[in-house]
């Protein structure tokens, strides 16, 4: 749209605007003026500081702008119990996380903990959100609950490799390597996220080694631990 028909339209609505307040509002003679006055200082104003002829240029949100794992947010898909009760509220948090609005989904999931306080896949997703709206870091919020996801669900893999997951991005290696070679030694040998575990927990040993850090797994080999035999016994047994 050219310059010139911006400046018609916009007198346009203005003209209208005075004659809806005549007729329409039944604005008194005595107030004509002063209608008047003020619309002609808006379009003084907007000739001042308006560039009709530039293009826009949309805002992105800023909120948070970091964009979620599709993987992660998957595989802890496949680690839940088809969303148990909470199903709708996780939807709902997924939403929101793909879109990089972890503070969003943790206000979500807060409320769909209270209400359903014995549901284990809500507390994981909870403690991903705050650890995505945190920019990775492990904080005490996220460990409250995943931990509480923990007490609720013993065997539910996913307390223990998202909080294994948000340590080794804090710098904790040595403590997300215990929680990930745990979780591996118990896990179903068919369980679908037994051998994206075992990379990690293989990668994560090669960062130690490469750091010089050492690691408890047998021999003092990085790695040995990812051959542990699989088990199903719930963890505290």
């Amino acid at each position: 749209m050219s310059v010139g028909m911006t400046w018609v339209i916009v007198l346009g609505l203005a003209a209208l605007v005075f004659v809806a307040l005549v007729l329409v509002a039944r604005l008194p003679r005595s107030g004509w003026e002063v209608t008047g006055a003020a619309l002609l200082f808006g379009l003084a104003g907007y000739a001042l500081q308006g560039h009709p002829g530039l293009a826009g240029a949309p805002t992105p949100a800023v909120e948070n702008p970091a964009v979620a794992d599709a993987t992660l947010l998957k595989e802890r898909q496949q680690m839940g119990n088809a969303f148990g009760k909470g199903r709708s509220w996780l939807i709902l948090a997924d939403g929101l996380t793909r879109q990089g609005q972890y503070r969003a989904a943790a206000d979500v999931l807060a409320k769909a903990a209270q209400e359903n306080p014995d549901d284990a896949d809500i507390e994981v997703a909870l403690g991903n959100a705050l650890v995505g709206h945190s920019e990775g870091l492990i904080t005490p919020a996220a460990q409250y609950a995943f931990r509480r996801a923990a007490e609720i669900d013993p065997t539910h893999p996913g307390p223990p490799f998202f909080m294994g997951l948000a340590m080794a991005q804090s710098g904790r290696l040595a403590d997300a390597r215990a929680l990930w070679a745990d979780l591996l030694a118990r896990a179903p040998a068919d369980a679908p996220y037994r051998q994206d575990l075992a990379m990690r927990l293989m990668r994560l040993d090669q960062m130690m080694g490469a750091t010089g850090e050492a690691t408890p797994a047998a021999g003092g080999k990085p790695g040995a631990a990812t051959q542990a035999p699989a088990a199903s016994a719930p963890a505290g047994q």
